[in-house]
């Protein structure tokens, strides 16, 4: 009778196991977890760097985009914006990993092509935002047009001068499609000005606040600018318009030189304030991470997509700047996206 009992008991045991892992079996085989919910897809956002504001406010679209479209997002980028490597070790890393898609916004239009490539023939989607690439082979561009920003900066100089004058264009770093157009679309408007003389449009600053700053006062000094030779200068980043008012107040000359800057920082809209800013060209870097995220998401949800998408610029001098419209764009909410909810 012992025995009869335990042999019972075995069975039912059994079972109850067989059944079990059925259930389990047919939930995988659904494409979901064993508590029945689909994994969430995971999206690597890789900026240029994470230092400067701009990136900061890049980060909390791409939040908002991400708990709108129910992704995870992986915030990963180089400390500086000058550390290429990284940023191209980043891309493999993650196409190793198999995300279900990557958004990249390149440090160099050449050799982020082929980690790209390479990430896109492994079937991770990309979506390449604020500064293009050479290969045009990936699945949407997200950003401002910068031609058209640098050439709004370039038209406002031309007034501020009434036509005549020498102007100087502080670059940021070679290989950068993003500021290299908006430069380009500065000289392209200046020059439609007979009257004025680029005094300077050769010059790099650098990657860092540091660096401009070295580069801004080298430019200044070899300009002889203390003499009243330039009458204009236009940098295209947040770093360069930095770097750039410091070398300007270290000269005694900020204020007294028309200067057009590209970006947005507490320090930047102060010298706006001040007057030692005439006007700062402003993206909206908070949009950009959002469209591109969602951009990717939609893809990934097999949604149709636009293969370039314009965020919009904004001219913003001490006029403007305390209109509620500028004031959301000059200084957004971030914390309402960064913070953990």
């Amino acid at each position: 009778m012992k025995r009869h009992r335990f042999w019972l008991w075995a069975f039912c045991l059994c079972a109850l196991l067989v059944v079990g892992c059925k259930k389990k079996a047919d939930s995988t085989a659904a494409g979901g977890t064993s508590a029945d919910a689909p994994a969430k897809l995971r999206v690597a956002v890789i900026p240029k760097g994470t230092t400067h504001e701009f990136w900061k406010a890049v980060h909390a679209g791409a939040e908002k985009a991400a708990r709108e479209m129910n992704v995870e997002v992986i915030w990963k980028g180089p400390i500086k914006e000058d550390d290429l490597k990284s940023q191209v070790d980043l891309v493999q890393s993650f196409t190793a990993q198999g995300v279900s898609g990557i958004v990249l916004a390149p440090l160099n239009e050449i050799a982020l092509g082929a980690p790209v490539k390479a990430a896109l023939d492994a079937k991770v989607p990309v979506v390449i935002f604020d500064s293009d690439l050479r290969d045009k082979s990936y699945l949407s561009f997200v950003a401002t047009d910068n031609r058209a920003a640098g050439r709004l900066a370039g038209e406002r100089m031309g007034k501020l001068l009434a036509g005549k004058g020498s102007v100087l264009v502080l670059r940021y770093q070679e290989g950068s499609a993003s500021t290299n157009h908006r430069e380009e679309g500065f000289l392209e408007a200046i020059r439609k000005f007979p009257d004025i003389k680029i005094a300077s449009e050769n010059r790099y600053a650098g990657a860092t606040t540091e660096s401009a700053h070295a580069a801004s006062e080298n430019l200044l000094l070899a300009q002889n600018a203390a003499k009243g030779t330039i009458n204009g200068i236009f940098t295209p980043n947040e770093s360069t318009t930095f770097g750039m008012l410091l070398a300007l107040q270290k000269a005694e000359l900020a204020g007294k030189v028309h200067f057009i800057g590209f970006d947005s920082s507490e320090k930047l809209v102060a010298g706006v304030n001040a007057g030692q800013i005439d006007a700062l060209v402003l993206q909206d870097p908070l949009k950009m991470g959002y469209l591109a995220v969602k951009t990717l998401a939609a893809h990934l949800h097999k949604q149709p997509i636009e293969s370039r998408i314009d965020t919009g610029a904004t001219l913003v001098d001490r006029d403007n700047l305390k209109s509620p419209e500028i004031a959301e764009l000059v200084k957004p909410n971030l914390a309402k996206w960064l913070d953990a909810p």
